[in-house]
């Protein structure tokens, strides 16, 4: 939701400075590839070790760089079918490594317990599901379907996980994060079960949604 409401903004904003990229050579891939090893890097070099107010604003940093490179391909005319495809798999390398970084924080620092279990339940589900929500949203694409709805988009996730992880940094309980944590599981959950029954019944609209075999897909 958020990341449909700041898309005119972020382009009013970085289309400018998105042209001066273009002129001194600098693609939408090479933003891409270049905005996921900083997310990485940015992410393990300070969420396992507990830099709760460093490692937050430096990802929301990165976060509104990865605008960049959409814009750019935009402004250019130089959008392309692979360009979505390695912004597309490039973020989930880039999500995971978010919430596989707060699990390894919560493992690492939180005492044996229920919370720390919860914890680290949560952020593992938001790992999986992280993947998952933007899966299904590119399968049903390939099945002739639309999934773009859900409470939990990619930019909804990450802002209420490196939020809470701030506020975290300045002085709140440590329970802020995991129950910000389990409120993003959940509503990735929530997302999917969404696209899910959007695409089903979509398919069943037009005579597609009977229950068969798997095809190739499945199988893998």
């Amino acid at each position: 939701m958020l990341g449909q409401h700041g898309r005119g903004l972020t382009k009013a904003l970085f289309t400018t400075p998105a042209l001066a990229m273009a002129k001194i050579g600098i693609t939408p891939n090479m933003l891409t590839v270049t905005g996921t090893i900083a997310s990485v890097a940015v992410a393990v070099a300070t969420l396992p070790q507990g830099h709760f107010i460093l490692g937050p604003v430096l990802a929301a940093l990165v976060l509104v760089a990865d605008s960049f490179d959409g814009i750019l391909a935009r402004a250019t005319g130089r959008t392309s079918v692979f360009g979505a495809f390695l912004d597309s798999t490039l973020d989930r390398l880039a999500d995971g490594a978010v919430f596989a970084s707060l699990a390894a924080w919560a493992g690492l620092h939180l005492p044996e317990g229920t919370q720390r279990t919860l914890t680290l339940g949560a952020a593992l589900a938001c790992v999986v599901l992280a993947a998952a929500v933007p899966y299904a949203r590119a399968r049903a694409e390939s099945v002739g379907a639309t999934a773009s709805i859900g409470i939990a988009e990619r930019t909804d996730r990450l802002v209420v996980a490196l939020l809470a992880t701030f506020v975290v940094g300045l002085g709140a309980p440590t329970w802020v994060l995991t129950a910000a944590l389990v409120l993003v599981a959940a509503a990735s959950l929530i997302t999917v079960v969404q696209r899910v029954l959007t695409v089903r019944s979509q398919l069943l609209a037009r005579g597609d949604g009977r229950e068969g075999q798997p095809d190739q897909e499945h199988q893998r």
